[in-house]
């Protein structure tokens, strides 16, 4: 079954951002775009590549209405130990989700049970909390920054022209299809 158009449910999770911890909700993605970013675990080998990637787009994403939204299914004491201890991590700006209960893993559908952990699974939602865009990948496949600014872009545009698509290799300012 598609989750696209899926209107993600009410939560309520704590975050590590900046030094602090405070609470993230749905009223709180709720009025702009924002991508979710689940992640298999804290202080492993590929993720931190895909942080830093999303941090270094995160100025992009903003200027584009969205938040960005790290998720992995560890506690937000161990996202503050990872950004303290990692020179890579420790560069990130954005919220990083805890989601130890798995309510997020198991709403976005990525949870592997078994293990306990989330797999990489990035998620743009629109202004009414409606998934638009998803991909999920095996463990050992980290995700581009760039491309998922081009989806975010292109779900955007389709939001507000929905007379017109957007063909492959789309870019803002590009020509549209119409329908």
């Amino acid at each position: 079954m598609s989750l696209i158009s899926k209107e993600i449910s009410d939560f309520s999770v704590k975050a590590y951002q900046n030094g602090e911890f405070r609470t993230v909700t749905k009223a709180d993605v709720l009025g702009r775009w924002s991508l979710f970013l689940f992640y298999p675990a804290d202080f492993s080998l590929l993720c931190p590549t895909e942080l830093v990637d999303l941090e270094e787009s995160y100025e992009a994403f903003r200027a584009e209405g969205c938040e960005l939204y790290s998720v992995s299914c560890d506690t937000h004491y161990v996202h503050k130990a990872w950004h303290e201890g990692s020179e890579l991590v420790g560069r990130v700006t954005y919220p990083m989700l805890a989601d130890p209960a798995h309510v997020l893993a198991r709403d976005f559908e990525v949870l592997n049970e078994p293990a306990g952990i989330a797999e990489r699974g990035a998620f743009i939602v629109d202004p009414e909390g409606r998934i638009q865009v998803y991909e999920v990948t095996a463990s050992g496949i980290g995700r581009n920054a760039e491309e998922l600014l081009r989806l975010l872009q292109a779900a955007k545009f389709v939001a507000e022209h929905g007379d017109q698509v957007c063909p492959a290799r789309w870019r803002p300012g590009a020509k549209a299809l119409g329908r």
